[in-house]
Formats: C-alpha cells, structure tokens, sequence
C-alpha cells in the first residue's frame, strides 16, 4: 500500500494558490483513480482510497495548515504501519522551479519547505519520495510567503496544466515501475 500526500492549505481562500499545488495534483489523481470514492476525514485530514496500477493507495491532504503537515503524515505512517522510504509519497510546491517543471526524488531536504521540514520533523529524518510540483521564483519585490500564496497568473495557465499532468504521470510511473524509473522518465535536464 502508499499513502500519497498532497500538501497544501485548506479553506476557499488558498485554493489555486501556488502553495497548493500538491492539492491540485492530488485532487486530479483522484478523479483518474478514485472516481465515486467517498472521502474520509481521518488522520488530521481527508482520505480517500484509491487503485493504481493494482497497488492499493491511499491519498491524503492534511487539513492541519502547511506548517503542522508532520501531523496528518505521522498519524497515517503509523496506523498503517508504513515505512516512509518503501511507501510514502508527498506532492510538493517548489519555488526553486518554473512553473510546469517537476522533479521526482527518492529523498533529500526540504529545501526550506516548512510542509517537509515538519514532515521531516516528524517521521525523524526518514528519507521518502517526493514530487515537486515548480511554482515559479520568489520575484525581487515580494515577501516569500506572499508568493507562495497567491495565485497563479493568467500566462502560467499552459505551463500549469503541463506540470499538473507531468506530477499525475509522474505519481503514476512511482507506484507502477518504482522512483528510479519515474526520475530518468520525468527529471528533465536543465
């Protein structure tokens, strides 16, 4: 089983903001794959059960605000009884890319992140996959977290929908044929 992790904000005022992005993949996977599910709130969040490519998964989106992410993750791992590095996957928005880049990876930091920092925080450094969905740089002349809040503009629409579709693939290609397949597929040399 995976648990796949869509990290955002919740509430009508974050939505298709850039710091949703995990939302917005994890809201398409559910449509391809868990088409008439009823989502559960569970674990500081909501659930919903999916099938992939014959493997069971759960998705998530904590429902516990950016910061305190760990949480719903950490309530997840251990009423599943997971291991974060064979079973974990979380969705991720990233400033260090453009927008409709994403970058597959089996582990690494959070970059900053406060979701992954307090994912980290939790799970006690335990290394586990992760799809960064680019968002786009901090412009000069705003705040970070400004940034990450606000919405995408109208010219970043096509290259949105080419990395909302590229996390979905990407997702996809992880539980089917394994990160390592998913990197060298969607990892695209700059």
């Amino acid at each position: 089983m995976k648990l796949i992790v869509g990290l955002g904000n919740p509430g009508a005022q974050y939505q298709k903001t850039r710091h949703n992005a995990g939302f917005m993949v994890l809201d398409r996977l559910a449509s391809k794959h868990a088409s008439g599910g009823v989502p559960r709130s569970q674990f500081s969040g909501v659930t919903l059960q999916a099938n992939m490519g014959g493997e069971k998964c759960v998705l998530l989106k904590p429902m516990t605000f950016m910061n305190r992410s760990g949480q719903s993750v950490g309530e997840a791992i251990r009423f599943f009884k997971l291991s974060p590095s064979d079973d974990l996957l979380v969705i991720v928005d990233d400033i260090a890319f453009e927008v409709g880049t994403i970058r597959v990876r089996a582990q690494g930091s959070s970059g900053g992140h406060n979701g992954l920092t307090d994912i980290d925080r939790v799970l006690g450094g335990e290394p586990y996959t992760r799809v960064r969905v680019g968002v786009g740089a901090v412009p000069q002349y705003m705040d970070r977290a400004d940034w990450v809040l606000s919405r995408f503009m109208k010219e970043e629409a096509t290259d949105l929908e080419s990395g909302l579709v590229d996390a979905v693939g990407a997702v996809e290609s992880i539980v089917s044929d394994g990160v390592d397949t998913a990197m060298n597929r969607f990892n695209r040399k700059e």
